[in-house]
């Protein structure tokens, strides 16, 4: 059985490396497969990404697969990608999917921030503000401050049972509507449109049509 795969893309190689020998004879057929192939020295410089399937390994071999990739000329390591993730790793991710159900009312002056999606039952008085790094929630009056996808998630919505915010905040995009000046709206959702650039706001139905992803929100809340 081949340990060592070699595919060539329009982007450069791709190297499939068996996960199931041992690290250091992997190593030796990575080196020999590689000096077989050779490389002609006058291609340009050739882009490599490496895939380990469920092989889990350390910066300090990776750093090994590199060396031994860049030991031929004009190869150069773009990715190293694996299926398995470490357990911080894997922390981190539960704890930026997970659903917070928050029960109360947000005063003005008090900030709510959590990780991930946050469901507030009750009202954001203006003057208030929340925060998420995911999508927010409101089943209740938004009047004051929303930020969803406070580390960058463009993709993230905020959605509110009566919308009349102060401001909302989507990754970094902002977005002040003149209608909310006045009168609020009942079941609106804000979401960034791809095509224009900012925040649009649309009814919950629609955007789930654009979001196809929310839907995920229902796993959590059934499953925790």
């Amino acid at each position: 059985m081949q340990k060592i795969m070699i595919k060539g893309t329009r982007d450069g190689l791709t190297l499939r490396l068996d996960d199931q020998c041992g690290f250091d004879e992997l190593l030796q057929e990575l080196e020999e497969k590689l000096s077989m192939n050779g490389v002609d020295e006058d291609e340009p410089m050739i882009r490599v990404s490496v895939q380990l399937g469920k092989r889990f390994v350390t910066e300090e071999q990776k750093d090994q697969i590199s060396d031994v990739i860049r030991d031929k000329q004009k190869l150069v390591v773009e990715r190293i990608e694996s299926e398995v993730i470490t357990k911080q790793e894997a922390l981190e991710w539960k704890e930026h999917t997970q659903l917070t159900p928050i029960v109360r009312t947000i005063r003005s002056g008090q900030v709510v921030h959590v990780k991930g999606d946050l469901l507030l039952i009750g009202d954001v008085n203006p003057g208030g503000q929340v925060t998420a790094t995911g999508n927010i929630f409101v089943l209740g009056k938004l009047r004051g401050i929303a930020h969803s996808g406070v580390d960058g998630a463009a993709d993230t919505v905020i959605a509110a049972s009566y919308m009349q915010p102060n401001q909302l905040r989507i990754s970094d995009q902002v977005s002040r509507s003149p209608d909310y000046e006045s009168e609020g709206v009942y079941m609106e959702c804000g979401y960034i449109d791809e095509n224009e650039g900012k925040i649009r706001m649309d009814t919950i139905q629609q955007v789930m049509k654009k979001r196809p992803d929310l839907v995920s929100l229902e796993r959590r809340m059934l499953n925790g």
